[in-house]
């Protein structure tokens, strides 16, 4: 997942251990950090750097990697990366209630969520916020973050703020 950045890495003659670099993975794995980009750049140069004098090296091949990566909304990440819905249900079932999960089906399903949310990400322009029907924040549209609607998919947000 990261090899391009171990390679930029090893390219600019930081000496990173195949060791270091699966300790990386490990603690992103057991997700020390979570949508944190500045917690992601510390996490990297404490695994990755042995002494303070490869820290400017290291700067230089982590901006080369991941430079303008904040600046990416959610919809540009779900637009690049095709999930298959198998992955989405599966994580859909471990994390809804029984009463959540009938709500969906009631709906139309779970599929027909996930066509919706594609529908919304191929119209949708800019950010959004508010309202009942755009992908964006503090809405009770069924996509986004802080917002309300038991029945959406959250995006950008890791944690329910309404569950009782």
């Amino acid at each position: 997942m990261f090899t391009g950045f171990y390679d930029r890495l090893r390219a600019a003659k930081l000496p990173v251990s195949l060791r270091e670099y699966l300790s990386f993975l490990e603690a992103l794995a057991a997700q020390v950090v979570l949508y944190d980009a500045e917690g992601f750049y510390y996490l990297a140069r404490a695994t990755l750097v042995k002494d303070e004098r490869h820290v400017d090296r290291f700067d230089r091949a982590f901006s080369e990697s991941f430079s303008g990566l904040e600046s990416l909304g959610p919809e540009a990440v779900l637009a690049a990366v095709e999930l298959p819905a198998e992955w989405l249900r599966k994580l859909a079932e471990a994390h809804l209630s029984e009463e959540e999960r009938a709500r969906i089906e009631a709906a139309g399903g779970f599929e027909k969520l996930m066509e919706m949310l594609a529908q919304r990400l191929r119209e949708q322009e800019g950010r959004h916020q508010g309202g009942s029907k755009w992908i964006g924040t503090a809405g009770t549209s069924p996509f986004g973050a802080f917002g309300y609607n038991p029945e959406g998919v959250r995006i950008g947000q890791d944690a329910s703020r309404h569950r009782r």
